[in-house]
């Protein structure tokens, strides 16, 4: 399944729509569509520095927002890009639960080609949804 760019949606921000059979592999389909924006060819990125992400919110679509915005937070803050190495996603009583690894390393312009520095994510045209082929 995997993502696409959608060119047409805005025109000042990237949009992107992911399609994947589980939530968890819709996740990290969505990170690796922002990780891909941003660094064009993560497949040199190093796994030099991890963190664990742990993550609860009442609805899936927001989780996913969270989970984004955190990988973003990341990318501000301590200038990290990282990959999702494992993440898992359970329903609870209050909502739904995420759990992830993620290792990378520093953003270097002399040894990474940079892309777009995605500022957030927004809720603008923002919806998970469940399809008969698993989640858009």
């Amino acid at each position: 399944m995997g993502y696409v760019i959608l060119e047409e949606l805005t025109r000042a921000d990237l949009a992107f729509r992911a399609e994947e059979p589980t939530l968890a592999a819709l996740f990290r389909t969505a990170w690796q569509a922002v990780l891909e924006i941003m660094l064009p060819d993560p497949a040199g990125l190093a796994a030099q520095e991890r963190r664990r992400i742990d993550l609860a919110n009442q609805a899936a679509d927001l989780l996913l927002f969270d989970f984004l915005s955190e990988l973003v937070y990341y990318k501000d803050a301590e200038g990290l890009l990282l990959a999702v190495e494992s993440l898992s996603i359970r329903r609870e009583p209050a909502g739904y639960r995420l759990e992830a690894e993620a290792a990378g390393e520093r953003a270097d312009p002399e040894r990474h080609e940079l892309g777009a520095d995605v500022k957030a994510v927004t809720l603008h045209r923002f919806a998970l949804e469940r399809t008969q082929a698993g989640w858009r």
